[in-house]
């Protein structure tokens, strides 16, 4: 029998991943009534079957790189072997203690944390079970799932990234079908736990979503890395069996491997949760929201992969916030979807914020551009990593994009927002000191280089 809860929340959440229950949270503190619903763990996709975990197989890698590579710097290392429990031991480690302090900082705040698969009854309700939870306002945050190409069978040998996370052998060879981000970080661990790679991508680069200056970075440095890149070619079909795969591209060309990684994306979960019933416009399997994540059913948010756009935990993290922030009145600034920051942790890392040339080409027409190579940075040689920061400037303007290349360039990203963020100029970036040696300084050589007074680079 359905029953039906005296108490009519200000917010019942479907879903707690990232956007889910960072929306919880910040309602919660803001002293809105909440209701929690989520089917699986706490921390969704992002802590249990992707960021977090994938990060953590990234970190082994470099380890293991460090190791593989310690005679360049004078330290006489060697790679004895890859003990794949140790890794998921130490990966599971990781994700245990984050999920630990989640739990605990959700059952700490006025949040009704409903366990279940729930399900949109109606625009006010969520049905778990036997309980149908009221709320005057609802967030839809179901978030995504490693997809699939139609007729690809999925088995032993052939698997996405869910799979691919708890795998208990390094394989021989591999081919990662898709060269986006999620594809582009697999085949890097598995180059470096001492796979040969081989990526499949439709599209003529890898990284397609990135500047193109940066996948050509890329592609070099996988080359030097000897990860092949097939790019610009289409797949046919694969073969599975219990020790191997043979991979089929429409060319005729056939890769025997003994694993194939599918990373072709990953597609909104919302099929079979009411939303259409209820009212809510899809598209593709996607929910239609506005730039203050409303639906077209009143009182109906939708945040996170679910809505069309970047696929990024911090992305739905913050949409979950933003809406919290929103129900409760405090009226925030819409999320730009451009001025999130963006990194793909293989090696070399790519993080860029704004627009890439092209984009900003449309937008701005006449722009300028300038490349600072990492050959000038010290610290960067001191990593022994190659790679670049280009910038992107509307003409006689704002820094628009910013966007790099190199190990650990991921963490430059945060300067990078704030220059885009707060459209600086290039002398205002210039005229700040930025730490020696260190790669932030890459960035304050290219806006000086930018600026028109360049230092350790050529104008």
């Amino acid at each position: 029998m359905v029953q039906t809860t005296d108490q009519t929340y200000d917010i019942v959440i479907l879903g707690g991943g990232s956007g889910g229950y960072a929306c919880a949270l910040r309602a919660a503190e803001l002293g809105l009534t909440v209701a929690l619903v989520e089917k699986d763990k706490l921390g969704g996709t992002c802590l249990h079957r992707g960021c977090i975990p994938t990060k953590a197989l990234l970190h082994a890698a470099e380890v293991a790189d460090s190791a593989r590579e310690g005679a360049k710097f004078g330290v006489n290392t060697s790679l004895e072997s890859i003990d794949m429990a140790g890794v998921h031991k130490y990966k599971d480690g990781v994700i245990s203690r984050l999920y630990k302090g989640l739990q605990g900082l959700v059952k700490s705040a006025a949040i009704d944390y409903v366990e279940g698969e729930g399900r949109l009854s109606s625009p006010a309700t969520v049905t778990v079970g036997d309980r149908v939870l009221t709320g005057r306002n609802v967030v839809l945050a179901t978030g995504s799932y490693a997809k699939s190409l139609p007729g690809l069978e999925l088995g032993p040998r052939i698997m996405t990234s869910d799979q691919a996370l708890t795998l208990d052998f390094v394989p021989e060879k591999v081919v990662v079908l898709g060269g986006g981000v999620i594809g582009v970080e697999f085949a890097s661990v598995f180059n470096s736990f001492g796979a040969a790679v081989t990526i499949v991508e439709t599209l003529p680069r890898l990284v397609a979503a990135e500047d193109e200056a940066i996948s050509k970075q890329l592609e070099r440095s996988f080359k030097k890395r000897k990860i092949t890149a097939k790019t610009g070619v289409k797949f046919a079909g694969a073969q599975g069996t219990d020790t191997g795969v043979t991979v089929s591209l429409e060319s005729g060309e056939t890769i025997e491997a003994d694993l194939l990684l599918v990373a072709v994306g990953r597609g909104p979960v919302t099929d079979g949760l009411g939303y259409e019933e209820a009212g809510v416009n899809v598209d593709r399997g996607f929910v239609l929201a506005d730039e203050r994540c409303r639906t077209n059913v009143a009182w109906v948010r939708a945040v996170g992969d679910i809505v069309p756009g970047l696929q990024l935990a911090h992305r739905g993290f913050a949409q979950g916030i933003f809406v919290a922030e929103d129900i409760a009145g405090l009226e925030p600034a819409p999320i730009v979807e451009s001025g999130i920051p963006r990194v793909t942790y293989c090696d070399p890392e790519i993080a860029s914020v704004g627009l890439t040339q092209e984009q900003a080409e449309k937008v701005h027409g006449e722009v300028s551009t300038y490349e600072y190579n990492l050959g000038g940075n010290g610290k960067s040689q001191i990593l022994q990593t190659q790679g670049f920061v280009k910038l992107v400037r509307a003409k006689d303007g704002a820094v628009v994009g910013v966007h790099m290349i190199g190990a650990r360039m991921g963490e430059q990203v945060g300067e990078a927002q704030l220059i885009v963020g707060w459209e600086a100029l290039p002398d205002d970036v210039a005229s700040l000191i930025h730490a020696h040696p260190t790669q932030n300084e890459a960035l304050g050589e290219a806006h000086l280089a930018l600026a028109g007074k360049p230092l350790h680079a050529h104008a």
